[in-house]
């Protein structure tokens, strides 16, 4: 599984990088976590709102923080 986390670099970037981070670890699931920071790159998800996840290429969550129990719910599918 790979997951993005999209983000300049914002403080709720970063919090919603530690809240995917440990979500993957308490949920036991493997998977990779990568962040974008590329406006560029960031764009060509379609999100123009940060922070944003996208999960194996799907967006889940734009402009907000996701809740961890949210984030379980993504990677546990």
């Amino acid at each position: 599984m790979e997951i993005k986390v999209l983000g300049p670099g914002c403080p709720k970037c970063e919090q919603t990088e530690q809240r995917v981070k440990e979500a993957i670890q308490e949920s036991g699931a493997e998977a990779s976590v990568e962040k974008v920071k590329d406006i560029m790159e960031i764009a060509k998800h379609g999100v123009f709102m940060t922070p944003a996840v996208v999960v194996d290429g799907e967006v889940k969550s734009v402009g907000k923080v996701p809740l961890k129990d949210d984030i379980k719910g993504w990677i546990t599918q």
